[in-house]
């Protein structure tokens, strides 16, 4: 299998991580990638720093990436809210002719009616809980943490708004894919998250429905062969072992998700 693509690949992870050598935000999907012949880098945005801000220093990762690497353009595969930066990089920050694709991952493109609602509840209980995360996360690294704005650009209102301010940039390709959990109980991180936002919004992977993970020229939704599923953190291998030996139409192993990801890339000539 040969997973050499024109352009290299650019992972962007999510909110609430970063991208340290432990532990790998992105389990056995990068080796896995490498070990096939692709060119893998990584974001190294901050955790909690606004859309925008992080937009801005993978703008200048992607510099750095195409100066090391001699390439004209990435390929860049995000997931959650890193979607979100990739397209405001692309579009308003200008750098989508440094782009050939976006994939997205579990991004929340349309916004959450539950943070919506979660968002009808007194303010200060926001601003305890982004005093608190914010000066945590700058001991581990964070320079412009900003809890309270990323929440905030998860309700309709500030997705609509974003969607509007970042429309797709001119040649480059965009696809999406979501997940569903199938049961509250099968992902205990998400347990709660999960029956609420199914509640109120429908199927989801315990953050993000399948409505809002929608974008681009295509969508796949992501199922697993066991009660499991798939939820919004095992899309990105937190397990590190397959779901099921067993093969079958569902996903048994979410690294063969990210293999076939590059393998269209390829197939697409980017």
């Amino acid at each position: 299998m040969d997973l050499s693509t024109k352009y290299p690949i650019l992972l962007l992870h999510g909110a609430g991580f970063r991208d340290l050598k432990i532990p790998v935000y992105w389990g056995r999907i990068p080796g896995m990638l490498k070990k096939n012949g692709a060119r893998v880098y990584f974001g190294n945005q901050d955790c909690w720093a606004s859309t925008e801000t992080n937009a801005e220093v993978i703008v200048k990762r992607i510099d750095e990436i195409l100066a090391e690497t001699g390439s004209e353009k990435v390929n860049i595969i995000a997931h959650s809210k890193g979607g979100l930066e990739a397209r405001m990089a692309a579009s308003s920050l200008g750098a989508g002719e440094k782009i050939a694709s976006i994939t997205t991952v579990c991004t929340p493109h349309h916004g959450s009616k539950t943070v919506d609602r979660l968002f009808k509840l007194p303010r200060s209980l926001f601003s305890i809980a982004a005093f608190a995360v914010n000066n945590w996360i700058r001991l581990v690294g964070d320079k412009k943490p900003d809890f309270l704005e990323v929440c905030k650009g998860f309700t309709t209102e500030a997705a609509a708004r974003f969607n509007e301010q970042n429309p797709d940039a001119p040649g480059v390709y965009y696809q999406s894919f979501g997940c569903v959990m199938r049961h509250p109980f099968s992902d205990i991180n998400l347990s709660t998250a999960n029956f609420v936002v199914k509640k109120i919004e429908g199927e989801n992977d315990g953050l993000v429905t399948l409505n809002s993970a929608k974008w681009g020229d295509n969508f796949t939704v992501l199922r697993s062969n066991v009660f499991r599923g798939i939820s919004h953190i095992d899309a990105t291998d937190v397990l590190r072992h397959a779901f099921t030996r067993k093969k079958g139409k569902n996903v048994s192993d979410i690294c063969d998700v990210y293999v076939d990801i590059v393998k269209g890339l390829k197939e697409k000539g980017f």
